[in-house]
């Protein structure tokens, strides 16, 4: 390959998107930029009280050209000459309505300030019923459609939005033709696309929240929509039968695109990904190591050989799809839907007396403590909040290990991971092996370059990208021999009281 390539990841996260150009032949870092969205930043189109978080296109387009431009102009002309390729990565499942055309529907003057009408963010959970129908409806079936995916359809992915959208907004009902995933829509529009059937989806999304999977020669069939709800009749035909992994180009750029951000009309798109998943690939993750990004929430990754791993069907966790992580392997994802999110609680917790009496509160949406009593201290709720998410990832190592899936190692991305030495030391400790902290503060915009490199030839294999590009360790946590002990029994604790809330079905 050439020296002197460059290629971009972007990185679209819950607050902003990263741009980062990177030197595709040694891995440095040419330039980063960040954009906050504007509109998320003041709560438009937002109701947490009733668990509605979206997000207006506008807010992804403007923050893909400034952080592009940006970039660039940091770069000099001399690098824009030379980048080769351009990748995403998304929060997800971040799905939206569109029409034919494929745009989404906020960006027609007739629904520019409806919520229906924008990306129901990953986070929102209004769709709480329609998920619980499509649990219900799915053991009707001869065919385990949910098999792929833990065995228990979420709130927060693809379908039950969809659903939920339909019923609620007569409008958008009418001029919804399709639903499309924020990680397949940025390279459909980088690429200038002009009807919603030369979308290239990724297997990642697909195959993670939108039932998609090999077995079933595609996504389910109609009449298992249908008969969930006839709302649904027809959408499978206006959606997609093949899907692409990210090493794949979606296409070129558009020449409106290459104009707008000052690139050559050769610069190849990738098929786009979940943030994740193309973080676990930019921290550098190896065969049966648990890469977990800790942020406000974890998401665990972990790949295996699809010869070591097929047949087994791990439950509760949130996927395992071929190719979804690092094409030729079963990427395979779990989480915590609560992690920074419960410190951040806390935090606020705390602080809520020298805000004033705050208008506005979040809280976490499931959680409990036990033992409280008038000698309960700050510093001791911290650690049971500490310990719990800790406990949390743990259940998850051993899922893994009951269901036939070895985990080797611990690989720590994210905010968390790489401020919070505490935390990740406990987690050593209770996990009871040693967790390695990735050197880069950008793993998901990293993983999209590697992605991106992949996709416009200048690597045959996205492993070859890590090896180049990736920028290793700069931590480890071992754990505390004479804590181990001490954790098993508490952990032992933790998962009584998570028993008992589960059967007695406590929500908070």
């Amino acid at each position: 390959m050439k020296k002197e390539s460059f290629v971009i990841g972007v990185d679209y996260g819950t607050d902003s998107v990263r741009a980062i150009i990177i030197n595709a032949g040694s891995g440095n870092e040419i330039a980063s930029t960040v954009f906050y969205y504007p509109r998320w930043r003041d709560e438009l189109y937002c109701n947490a009280s009733t668990n509605q978080f979206r997000q207006h296109p506008l807010d992804y387009i403007e923050g893909l050209q400034f952080t592009i431009k940006n970039c660039l102009q940091k770069a000099g002309t001399a690098i824009a000459s030379n980048i080769k390729a351009i990748s995403i990565d998304t929060t997800g499942s971040t799905p939206v309505a569109v029409d034919e055309s494929g745009t989404p529907l906020a960006l027609l003057a007739e629904f520019e300030r409806n919520p229906n009408a924008m990306f129901v963010l990953w986070k929102d959970h209004t769709s709480v019923k329609e998920a619980a129908e499509i649990n219900e409806h799915s053991k009707k079936f001869a065919i385990n459609y949910l098999q792929f995916v833990g065995g228990i359809y979420s709130s927060e992915w693809f379908w039950a939005k969809l659903l939920y959208v339909l019923r609620e907004d007569e409008a958008i009902r009418k001029k919804c033709y399709s639903w499309v995933e924020h990680c397949d829509w940025i390279p459909f529009l980088l690429t200038g696309g002009k009807h919603i059937s030369e979308m290239k989806r990724g297997v990642c999304s697909a195959g993670h929240k939108a039932l998609w999977a090999a077995d079933f020669g595609g996504l389910p069939p109609d009449d298992f929509f249908t008969a969930l709800d006839p709302l649904l009749k027809g959408f499978t035909k206006r959606l997609f039968t093949k899907t692409y992994t990210a090493s794949e180009s979606a296409g070129p750029i558009s020449k409106e695109w290459s104009e707008r951000l000052g690139l050559p009309v050769n610069v190849v798109i990738g098929v786009g990904a979940f943030d994740a998943h193309m973080g676990a690939v930019g921290g550098q993750i190896e065969p049966y190591h648990l890469s977990k990004v800790m942020g406000t929430s974890t998401c665990d990754m972990l790949v295996a050989p699809i010869e070591e791993v097929r047949g087994k069907l791990v439950k509760g966790i949130c996927g395992q799809v071929p190719g979804s992580v690092i094409p030729g392997m079963i990427g395979m994802e779990a989480g915590q839907s609560a992690f920074g999110d419960a410190y951040a609680w806390f935090k606020n917790l705390l602080a809520w007396p020298l805000g004033n009496l705050m208008e506005k509160s979040v809280t976490i949406e499931e959680g409990a403590i036990t033992g409280l009593n008038l000698g309960s201290s700050a510093p001791k709720i911290f650690r049971s909040i500490a310990e719990s998410t800790c406990f949390g990832a743990k259940a998850i190592v051993d899922r893994f290990n009951d269901e036939g899936v070895p985990v080797k190692g611990l690989i720590g991305l994210g905010g968390v991971a790489k401020k919070s030495p505490f935390i990740m030391q406990m987690m050593a400790d209770v996990m009871n092996m040693p967790i390695r902290i990735h050197k880069s503060e950008q793993t998901c915009a990293l993983g999209a370059a590697m992605f991106a490199a992949t996709a416009a030839g200048l690597y045959e294999k996205v492993e070859d990208a890590m090896g180049t590009i990736g920028q290793g360790f700069d931590a480890t946590y071992h754990p505390d021999k004479s804590n181990i002990d001490l954790y098993l029994k508490r952990y032992g604790k933790y998962k009584e009281l998570a028993d008992f809330l589960e059967k007695k079905n406590y929500h908070f």
